[in-house]
């Protein structure tokens, strides 16, 4: 089990939903603000934000591999440069997010990108800290953020098990102890089909770690899912409004569905329960309308069982109904009323 701030995080305690603001703040701070209010409405646990300014990210060129030219990217015709510039979050705005997250009661906390990053998140107090899947073989900057000892979260997406393997080995040796390693599908959005949600399970043996999904699929379903395989963090983009537009908005949840989120998921957890089998006690009352075995017309002493008299009907204060090829054939010791319970005593 991991704790940050209040929120226990493990099997034993409903999946750890965080919100990821990214750059659907569209360059307002009011806009910033409010989306941390709607997370903490829809009843996230968590808000997380990225620290970075394009100058940390990148060279300012819009030209060969600094210029997106995939016609299939949701940034194509732009430069790495100008995208995160357009996306990034402004490090003034920092600190009132952070505090308006702690008015709100829910926890904020920040992707950092290099080492100034981490000196502003440090001096913020972040409780946690959460590595990319871009910058999830950087080993320095894991080295960096491990070295803090808060709990790490680190996206998998593109990640060979060698790869993880060193990620996780300098998370550990550099002072992570806690440690939670998300599944994720770096595309954007991500497809069902390409999110293979059956890593969770074989990822937590391997790496001994708490393990949860980063989805970048439409809706909740894939989420849903990765619970019961055992996920105990999802993370999922947050906007106020698809239809404002914002470099993230096509992928990202609107309030109405993050509180669908945080509902189904727990529900799917609460739905594990453990191996069980036999009337659970919410079941007991209702064994009274399994079948059994009644009389079904008035009976004279001495009078034999038969087909015609003795059936297998609800409810259930009757003798099993495996019972009836036995009872063929056997006379009763006294008259019986039509809708009586066959049990043994009426038997000769």
């Amino acid at each position: 089990m991991i704790i940050i701030r209040d929120k226990k995080i493990g099997t034993g305690h409903p999946p750890f939903i965080i919100a990821e603001m990214s750059g659907n703040h569209n360059q307002s701070l009011e806009r910033a603000l409010d989306i941390v209010e709607a997370a903490a409405k829809s009843g996230a646990h968590a808000l997380k934000i990225q620290t970075y300014t394009p100058d940390t990210m990148t060279l300012d060129l819009d030209e060969r591999e600094f210029h997106i030219s995939d016609p299939k990217s949701l940034w194509a015709g732009t430069s790495l440069y100008k995208l995160y510039g357009e996306a990034y979050t402004p490090w003034e705005w920092h600190q009132p997010i952070f505090e308006r997250a702690h008015e709100l009661g829910i926890i904020a906390f920040s992707t950092p990108f290099d080492d100034t990053a981490v000196d502003l998140l440090e001096s913020l107090d972040a409780p946690c800290y959460k590595i990319a899947s871009f910058e999830n073989t950087d080993l320095p900057l894991i080295r960096r953020v491990a070295a803090t000892g808060k709990p790490l979260i680190i996206s998998t997406g593109m990640a060979s098990i060698a790869e993880l393997d060193d990620t996780v080995r300098t998370a550990r040796e550099a002072g992570c102890n806690d440690l939670i390693l998300l599944k994720c599908t770096s595309t954007y959005p991500a497809t069902a089909n390409n999110t293979n949600i059956l890593t969770i399970p074989h990822m937590r043996e391997l790496f001994a770690c708490e393990v949860g999904l980063s989805d970048h699929t439409l809706g909740v379903g894939v989420s849903v899912a990765s619970v019961a395989l055992g996920a105990t963090v999802i993370e999922k983009h947050f906007t106020l409004n698809r239809a404002d537009g914002g470099v993230d908005s096509t992928f990202s949840m609107e309030p109405a569905e993050m509180a669908q989120l945080v509902v189904e998921t727990e529900r799917a957890w609460q739905a594990l329960g453990q191996v069980s089998y036999g009337a659970t006690e919410a079941e007991k009352k209702s064994m009274v309308f399994r079948r059994s075995l009644y009389v079904v017309q008035d009976l004279k002493a001495g009078d034999v069982l038969t087909r015609d008299n003795v059936r297998a009907i609800r409810p259930g204060f009757g003798l099993p109904t495996k019972y009836l090829e036995q009872l063929l054939g056997k006379s009763v010791r006294h008259a019986v009323k039509k809708g009586t319970a066959l049990g043994w005593a009426l038997i000769k």
